[in-house]
């Protein structure tokens, strides 16, 4: 039988279903508690939900507007009197007619209401969506808070044109990587200030998904963040990054379409936030095109992916791993195609191996409906051609890194989204990228059976073990073995467990794709559709 959960009611099933889940953690809360917290800028008064201290909406940064825009961001300005920090910040811009203040950087903390001397481990939570949306307020960390006794940090930072754009003359630093900088910055207040509620600045492990893990992979490459962190983990995350020819070119095309070819700097500087945000629309969402990191600068010397390969990161605890059907659901458009147009999809991505290709993945393997949008979401899934998401190259950096870090720790997720199963006959995106997000950070709109309230009972404890001590070992849970060991942990319905490093690798096909040279697809998955001459329904 299935049921809706309030998430804020949730730590009670996790509660029974996990043995060793912590008592109430209003228990014992004795009078002297305050939800007043100093901070360098000035006094924060939170709220508290009896188990869980909330302090929303918390400046770490200046606004990043006026002469602050596309600049390395500034130290918030300091104020007087008590700031309420009882409902969260703006969200910084994102999507075209969607609400547009640059005034955004804006982080959220969320400590257990249990008197302790102890300082807690912090984990500081960086949101996903390409780099173009999201916002640190979708995350409430009141259940990794309380179930776990540690100290969550959910952040914004600048998206889109505002974070990533790079042109020449818009700034004498940080062009093209605001929104790396004001992660940074989160990190720096972090250091100064979260001992004021109760968290540990020398133990914070910083995490994400999707753009998110993208972002972690390029903090541990980055000069500025070594010293700030202390474990790592990445989910449905690499390390891509533009060069600064790349990023360079991006922002000529943002220019020219925001009818700005002529001065662009001092014409894109006259804009108001809403055109800027209007003139967004080729600037997101594309590997190639869209916002990225930008590496071959002071704040980010190599691409990430040559700084793990290297050595040349910061070698903390790792944690990473991706969903069985990671783009499985961006494969859609091919639910009519022919046998021709999937062979002729494989020849345009793989060249003259996509018959060793179509031989690993034959249309006979999947369901009669929709067979090559079937086909295809898992050769792009293991392959990691669409967008580096997925499969085989997340395989290959666990190892790279555990050259360096023997504390690393890998994972495939094979659950689906906590919601009601597909109608029969209808496409099913199976585990989607961002799939396991509603296991570790519930909604109020999550519905969950008995057997995925298990399941996120299992991985909300072995994130909180992690961020504890830099393993994930969550006592009275299946032990999680690392990559040295030559193990992966696969989570599943029903009982998670570790599988062999050969067996996982075996399942995505791995020694066929690490003997390809290949590029991420640099169209998306309805012009590739399009190029292969496929009819949408």
């Amino acid at each position: 039988m299935r049921k809706r959960l309030k998430w804020l009611g949730i730590t009670v099933a996790l509660a029974m279903t996990v043995a060793s889940a912590p008592a109430a953690a209003n228990a014992g809360r004795p009078p002297a508690h305050t939800l007043v917290v100093q901070t360098d800028a000035g006094k924060v008064e939170g709220k508290s939900s009896g188990a869980v201290d909330s302090f929303l909406g918390i400046p770490f940064a200046a606004p990043p507007v006026g002469a602050l825009r596309w600049q390395p961001p500034q130290p918030a300005p300091a104020w007087s009197g008590v700031r309420p920090a009882t409902s969260y910040g703006p969200a910084c811009p994102q999507g075209s007619g969607s609400p547009v203040t640059e005034d955004c950087l804006y982080l959220n903390v969320y400590r257990p209401a249990r008197a302790t001397n102890e300082r807690l481990p912090v984990l500081l939570w960086i949101h996903g969506g390409g780099f173009s949306s999201g916002s640190g307020s979708a995350f409430d960390g009141s259940l990794l808070a309380e179930t776990n006794n540690i100290v969550v940090i959910t952040i914004n930072y600048r998206l889109g044109a505002f974070g990533f754009l790079n042109l020449p003359g818009l700034s004498k630093s940080g062009a093209g990587n605001y929104g790396l900088l004001d992660q940074v910055a989160a990190l720096n207040w972090a250091n100064h200030n979260i001992d004021r509620f109760g968290g540990d600045h020398r133990a914070v492990t910083i995490s994400g998904l999707s753009a998110g893990g993208h972002s972690v992979c390029a903090l541990l490459s980055s000069p500025l963040a070594h010293g700030l962190v202390n474990g790592a983990i990445v989910q449905s995350g690499g390390c891509p990054s533009h060069t600064v020819a790349e990023s360079q070119a991006a922002g000529a095309r943002f220019a020219a379409d925001a009818g700005c070819t002529t001065t662009p700097v001092s014409c894109l500087r006259a804009k108001s936030a809403a055109d800027i945000q209007n003139s967004s629309a080729g600037f997101r969402g594309g590997i190639l095109s869209g916002p990225l990191p930008t590496a071959g600068v002071p704040e980010l010397p190599l691409p990430p992916s040559e700084a793990v390969r290297t050595g040349r990161f910061e070698r903390v605890p790792l944690l990473i791993g991706s969903t069985h059907d990671e783009v499985r659901g961006w494969a859609r458009s091919f639910a009519t195609a022919t046998p021709a147009q999937y062979e002729k999809s494989l020849e345009y991505l793989f060249g003259n191996r996509a018959a060793d290709v179509a031989k690993a993945y034959p249309l006979s393997n999947y369901p009669a409906q929709d067979t090559a949008a079937y086909a295809l979401g898992a050769v792009w899934t293991d392959s990691s051609v669409f967008y580096g998401l997925g499969g085989c190259r997340y395989t290959q950096l666990a190892q790279q890194v555990a050259k360096y870090q023997p504390k690393t720790f890998l994972y495939r997720f094979d659950a689906r989204s906590p919601s009601a199963p597909p109608a029969p006959g209808t496409f099913d995106a199976g585990a989607s990228h961002g799939a396991d997000q509603a296991y570790l950070w519930p909604t109020a709109t999550s519905v969950y059976d008995r057997d995925q309230l298990r399941l996120s009972a299992e991985m909300v404890r072995y994130w909180g073990a992690f961020v504890r001590q830099g393993t994930p070992d969550a006592a009275g849970q299946a032990e999680w073995p690392s990559v040295k060991d030559q193990r992966a942990m696969v989570f599943r319905l029903g009982g998670s467990s570790p599988v062999t490093s050969a067996a996982f690798a075996a399942a995505q096909h791995c020694d066929l794709w690490n003997s390809i040279s290949y590029r991420w697809l640099d169209i998306n998955a309805e012009q590739l559709a399009q190029q292969v001459g496929v009819v949408s329904r």
